[in-house]
């Protein structure tokens, strides 16, 4: 791996353009293929200064062993692509790892854990625009709703500009919303059914036309309530990093067997498993987003 960071050094520093280069000439595929399934690596964490893993507080900050285990997440059978901002895109593209990829972007990553203005979800990463300019894929947008923080108004307004933006691109973008409430100075999702009923329903509606949009849900108890809220495609998310990974899987399995769950976004579950061997966390990861695809009819 010496070699591809000594040539992303390289590149950046005496050439530049050649990022943009290599985005306009990556090999590209279908959103979905056969079996409408997909797995993503989410990697966007840094972003927003969540770089902890366990406890580990600063494990997703060390750049080059982050890459190391994308590469070899996007490596193995089964993965369809990747969830991240531009600075991790770029490094996985001058490093040749994107080709035959989905690729997503992501965009709101200004609310900071722990902020004053955390719930202040502005764009500071991609925007339609530069996900089109760049051939990508998809884009992604955190929804956080406080019905008592008055942030949420501009934050809603943003994400309704951000998904008829990326329909008027015939560009996917995928929201992530959540029901959120600050508890003891710390935000915190509703992760029941009836919440997120009421935070689909609400990112739904969003924007001038729905036709590009996804959703980015997490798996909680009465999947099948939330799930009868929505036509709109829904990728889960992974899950808990901390959490029994046996019932992270059991929880996927149950969940992908719902009409239009479409697949996992998952990060640091994959990405840090406490053996460390992540070609074995993705390989199983893997397994049951697609061998599960034939389950209910579509």
């Amino acid at each position: 791996m010496d070699d591809n960071f000594e040539h992303i050094r390289r590149v950046r520093l005496h050439h530049p353009e050649r990022i943009g280069e290599l985005a306009r000439v990556r090999v590209t595929r279908p959103v979905a293929r056969d079996d409408g399934r997909l797995l993503l690596i989410a990697a966007d964490h840094p972003a927003r200064g969540a770089l902890r893993v366990g406890a580990d507080a600063t494990a997703m900050g060390d750049r080059y062993d982050l890459l190391e285990r994308l590469a070899v997440a996007l490596a193995c059978p089964g993965v369809d692509g990747l969830l991240a901002t531009p600075d991790i895109v770029e490094d996985l593209l001058i490093m040749g790892a994107l080709d035959d990829k989905v690729v997503a972007g992501s965009m709101n990553r200004a609310g900071l854990p722990g902020a004053v203005f955390e719930l202040d979800d502005r764009v500071t990463a991609y925007t339609p625009g530069a996900l089109s300019r760049d051939r990508l894929d998809f884009g992604k947008v955190l929804l956080r709703i406080d019905m008592e923080d008055a942030a949420t108004a501009s934050t809603l307004e943003t994400v309704g500009r951000l998904v008829s933006e990326s329909a008027a691109l015939q560009l996917p973008i995928m929201i992530e919303p959540f029901l959120s409430r600050r508890e003891n100075g710390r935000v915190v999702n509703v992760l029941t059914a009836d919440a997120m009923v009421q935070a689909v329903s609400i990112a739904a509606g969003l924007g001038d036309s729905s036709a590009y949009t996804w959703l980015k849900l997490p798996v909680v108890p009465d999947m099948e309530k939330v799930m009868a809220a929505t036509t709109l495609p829904v990728l889960l998310l992974g899950g808990d990093p901390d959490g029994g990974v046996d019932d992270i899987y059991r929880a996927w399995e149950d969940s992908l067997a719902l009409p239009g769950v479409r697949g996992v976004v998952a990060g640091r579950r994959l990405l840090y498993p406490e053996d460390g061997r992540v070609a074995d966390a993705v390989a199983t990861a893997a397994g049951i987003v697609h061998s599960t695809a034939h389950v209910v009819a579509r």
